[in-house]
């Protein structure tokens, strides 16, 4: 375990920063219990000449949990389904920065 694997592991088990999550590969009904730390920023995106406020979901997500993550999958946190839009390995190499959808 390097050391950026070890400080991930950390953050996501910090109660102040990380979050239980479910994971579910699309088409599975199966879930995979682990702990991820999400961000949700607005972004301004613009839509037929006019701004639009967007809510959006990133989550961190170490590798080592999950080892592939595809456009599709999903991820629950509480009451919150969230829905793969891509996943991008960090710099790194030892986490996933994965854009939801609500």
């Amino acid at each position: 375990m390097t050391a950026f694997n070890a400080a991930l592991a950390v953050l996501a088990a910090d109660p102040n920063l990380g979050v239980g999550a479910t994971y579910r590969a699309a088409g599975t009904g199966a879930g995979i219990p682990l702990r991820v730390l999400r961000s949700s920023p607005d972004r301004v995106a613009d839509g037929f000449g006019t701004s639009i406020l967007q809510a959006t979901d990133i989550l961190t997500v170490p590798l080592a949990a999950l080892p592939a993550i595809e456009s599709g999958d999903s991820f629950t946190l509480g009451a919150d389904l969230l829905t793969v839009d891509s996943a991008e390995r960090d710099a790194a190499g030892v986490a996933w920065r994965v854009l939801c959808r609500r």
